[in-house]
Parts: structure tokens; C-alpha cells; sequence
């Protein structure tokens, strides 16, 4: 299995937010608030290539990751991965060199995930920490160097 990873591009809004759709729907079906329309509709809104970065596994669209520069860090967005691809370890590597892209820069992650996702649990191995919740979302933050992925914790 190859993964890469590639910068986005102004084509890729409709795939994403096809995969983006299919990978949400069961965590958002679970909190009564699946839309059809609005899954999509609001990664199209959001959708900025220059900040995303396409993950293909060999060869082939498997997800999308954007970290965009923000005030008090950079948030961490996005991250959506084909289902069918779910458990593999492809999140945990692609996840694992943002963080060291991060820790080099000295930038501090954000990040919310929503209640009861098992992407939690890949946050927390990671080194996020939580910092507030509310009914739909779980808000984390990493900062430079902590955690699983730094150079520190190696």
C-alpha cells in the first residue's frame, strides 16, 4: 500500500465532498443530524486547496487533510478517510507527519471532532488534549512537541 499525499486542488471539491459525506454519515446519523445537502454544502463552503492536501492510496482518492493557519494555532480540519479504508493505519500515518511538520514549525494544533467519533481516540494517542466540548463537538489542542509524534516523546 502507497500513500501520498498531494496538494488540493480546485477539482477536488466534488470527490471530497463525496467522501466526506459517505465517512460522516454514520457519527452524524448517530447525533440525529444527518443532511444530505448540508454535508456536502459545508465542505464546499470551506474548502480552500491551498490549506488541503489530498491523501491517494495507491494511486487512488483515500481522503483529505487541511491545517489552516488561524490566530491561535493552526486548526486541523477536514480529515476525512474512505471507510473502506478505515483501520489500516492510514490516518495514523498521515496524521503522524503533520505532527512532525507541526513540531518542526512550532506550531500549536486545534481541532474539534464530534461527540463519540472513534477519531477521538487517535487525537489522544496523539498527543491532543481536550479543551471544551459542547452537544455536536470535542475541542482539542496540541502543542508543539508534546505527545505521541514528537521528537520528545521518541
Amino acid at each position: 500500500m502507497h500513500i501520498q499525499l498531494r496538494v488540493g486542488e480546485p477539482a477536488d471539491v466534488e470527490p471530497i465532498a463525496e467522501l466526506r459525506a459517505e465517512a460522516m454519515r454514520p457519527d452524524l446519523e448517530r447525533l440525529g443530524r444527518y443532511d444530505e445537502d448540508r454535508v456536502r454544502r459545508r465542505f464546499r463552503e470551506a474548502y480552500r486547496p491551498e490549506h488541503t492536501r489530498v491523501v491517494e492510496v495507491d494511486g487512488r482518492l483515500a481522503g483529505c487533510v487541511a491545517v489552516r493557519p488561524a490566530e491561535d494555532g493552526h486548526w486541523l480540519e477536514h480529515f476525512y478517510l474512505d471507510p473502506a479504508l478505515h483501520g489500516r493505519g492510514i490516518g495514523s500515518s498521515v496524521l503522524a507527519g503533520l505532527l512532525t511538520e507541526a513540531d518542526a514549525a512550532g506550531h500549536t494544533l486545534r481541532l474539534n471532532v464530534l461527540q463519540g467519533s472513534p477519531a477521538r481516540r487517535l487525537y489522544e494517542r496523539s498527543g491532543f488534549v481536550l479543551t471544551g466540548e459542547d452537544p455536536m463537538d470535542v475541542f482539542m489542542v496540541r502543542p508543539p512537541g508534546s505527545g505521541a509524534g514528537s521528537a520528545a516523546a521518541r
